[in-house]
């Protein structure tokens, strides 16, 4: 038995030796070392063994297998690193060939207005304020001193998720919070998505971006809003750029204005863009409503404080001269990589 098992050695250990794959390495070591392998068949013989033989047969047989089994480590260890250099010799990177164009992006021409717009303002020390897109019925109207009646609470105009919620149709509720949840004085803009039901056309999209603006201190004036907003315009359109406030009414803030500038194209002598008048309409803007102070916890008679929103879309539109707001929101490449 002792000579089989030796002469079994001699015939493994050169089948592996000659052996190219690790799959026929595998093999062997079933054929040898496995549950009905040939080591464990003539094992089974031992029982013809008397007690003396049968401590050195199995000291052979342990030495047979622990050699078989190196044998097949070694073997698979030298097989799967000539596969590896195999490999590596099939995968060799050329570095001298041309690489494939890679297209880069950019910003979208709204993205880039909000960011030139937002670094304006905090040149002039405001800071950013958040907040959600699904906004409460008391922020977005009660809050703002917009009554019951008024035309823009209306199912027609405004997304309403139920009757507490919905989707904000200004960033003003930013204001709202902040004022409710922030120590005075307050100096923040407020950029962001909003909803209005409109049909979409050339100069209406049911989404839309704002900028707002909130400045809330004690002895805070007009005059502080409209040199803020000249400063503004001047930076966004030209140190030449005029501004003129016209009376209007809104009902979160008073006095209220909309904002025109001379037109950007023409220098206000005419054209097209600005309808023959020399000025454009840019944003709405005035002292923050008594009202909305209280409603937000501020006392009017202690402080005050001015507030002024944007269309970014319009924004956009104007200075790089696009006639369809629906081109901003088509995603087609060939017209945003003009800017």
């Amino acid at each position: 038995m002792q000579e089989k098992l030796l002469n079994l050695q001699e015939a493994a250990l050169n089948e592996i030796k000659d052996t190219s794959s690790i799959e026929a390495v595998e093999s062997l070591r079933v054929k040898y070392l496995g549950k009905k392998g040939e080591i464990t068949a003539i094992l089974k013989e031992m029982g013809k063994l008397s007690a003396e033989e049968r401590p050195v047969i199995g000291q052979v047989a342990n030495k047979v297998r622990e050699s078989i089994e190196g044998s097949i480590s070694s073997k698979k260890e030298e097989l799967k690193d000539i596969e590896k250099q195999k490999k590596l010799a099939e995968e060799v990177i050329d570095v001298t060939m041309p690489a494939k164009a890679v297209k880069v992006g950019k910003k979208h021409p709204i993205s880039q207005i909000i960011d030139e717009v937002s670094e304006i303002f905090m040149g002039m020390g405001f800071s950013i304020a958040e907040g959600p897109e699904v906004e409460t019925v008391e922020n977005n109207f009660d809050a703002l001193n917009a009554p019951i009646d008024h035309p823009s609470r209306d199912m027609s105009d405004t997304f309403y998720i139920n009757s507490e919620l919905l989707l904000r149709t200004q960033t003003s509720p930013v204001q709202v919070r902040t004022m409710k949840g922030q120590e005075l004085p307050i100096k923040i803009i407020a950029p962001g998505r909003c909803f209005r039901f409109d049909a979409p056309d050339a100069t209406h999209s049911p989404m839309f971006h704002q900028i707002e603006g909130l400045v809330v201190g004690k002895d805070v004036t007009m005059a502080q809003l409209k040199g803020t907003l000249d400063m503004f315009v001047k930076k966004l359109f030209g140190e030449n750029t005029k501004t003129k406030f016209r009376p209007h009414n809104f009902p979160f803030t008073e006095p209220s204005a909309e904002v025109d500038v001379t037109c950007f194209k023409c220098q206000g002598a005419g054209c097209p863009m600005c309808k023959q008048e020399g000025w454009i309409e840019i944003l709405g803007a005035g002292m923050v409503h008594p009202n909305v102070l209280r409603n937000c916890g501020i006392d009017p008679e202690v402080y005050s404080g001015f507030a002024f929103g944007m269309g970014v879309d319009r924004i956009t539109m104007l200075k790089y001269e696009i006639d369809d707001i629906r081109l901003l929101f088509e995603n087609d490449m060939r017209f945003l990589d003009q800017f």
